[in-house]
């Protein structure tokens, strides 16, 4: 997650209920020491209700504008899938533009601004599968998984505890300066060819219905770029570009149901993909 910040992308956390998605959203936030808001998607939410609209002042008989929970610095869209395609698409604008339209006034939202939305894979009932154009949307697919037993023990003590409220370690006008580094990344001509090589041959494999779009590989180089940032270095190697292939690429991948039936996954698809490319030390040979 805070490499998708440093990035400037939208992450979506997926796993069962109970898993402290919410929670790790808030923890987040708290520590980052910026503006929160959480929505909780419902078949019934309008997209008026995450933008905002135009209500009329019983007092002035203008209509002024009422901001939606979108104008802040980090929103949580909780159960994004629940939500109809006409309400999860309220958010495209301004998970792309950074800037939301309401009655055809056109509003900057404020930065850095970035998404956290969850959404449960196990039910079927009452949800709306998000759209390839959304998934498209954000950097990161991140699943979250059941802890390890002594984990859950240690959560158990913790529970048991007074609780201690996190505290920021950081500013806003901080992570703006952090992101404002990444394009000082150095990245190569080849590792540009790598990445682009990587994403064709997604179009290309037997197992995918779907390849990877050009959007993908500009965030590759994007979240490459953040691992390398986060990791001490102010260059680029092909290590960085697959630590992050699969958190990237597999929310964009779709495979072929004959290649599910086979018991392949998208993981493996991704790793196998990473083998078939040769990497720069042996494009030099």
């Amino acid at each position: 997650m805070l490499m998708a910040l440093v990035a400037g992308g939208h992450v979506l956390l997926e796993g069962v209920p109970g898993t402290a998605k919410t929670t790790l959203c808030r923890t987040f936030s708290t520590v980052l020491g910026i503006h929160f808001e959480r929505v909780q998607f419902t078949p019934d939410l309008l997209p008026s209700d995450v933008t905002g609209t135009q209500v009329l002042d019983r007092q002035t008989s203008d209509f002024v504008l009422r901001k939606g929970p979108v104008f802040c610095q980090l929103l949580l869209a909780d159960e994004l899938n629940r939500a109809p395609a006409r309400t999860q698409s309220s958010l495209l604008e301004a998970m792309q533009e950074r800037q939301v339209t309401i009655e055809g006034k056109t509003l900057p939202l404020p930065l850095p601004f970035m998404v956290l939305a969850t959404q449960n894979p196990i039910e079927q009932e009452g949800v709306y599968r998000l759209p390839e154009a959304q998934l498209d949307r954000f950097l990161f697919r991140i699943h979250v998984g059941y802890p390890e037993r002594d984990q859950e023990v240690e959560m158990l003590e913790l529970h048991s505890r007074k609780v201690v409220k996190p505290t920021a370690v950081t500013t806003a006008e901080e992570i703006l300066s952090i992101q404002q580094q990444l394009d000082s990344v150095f990245g190569s001509r080849e590792l540009q060819e790598y990445i682009i090589d990587l994403v064709r041959q997604s179009r290309q494999h037997p197992d995918l219905a779907l390849g990877a779009s050009p959007r993908a590989a500009i965030n590759l180089m994007k979240a490459g770029r953040a691992h390398a940032l986060l990791s001490g270095r102010g260059y680029l190697t092909h290590e960085d570009i697959q630590a992050v292939c699969l958190p990237v690429l597999a929310h964009r991948l779709i495979m072929r149901p004959e290649a599910e039936m086979d018991g392949r996954s998208v993981a493996s698809v991704i790793a196998a993909i990473i083998r078939s490319v040769p990497v720069l030390q042996e494009r030099r040979r």
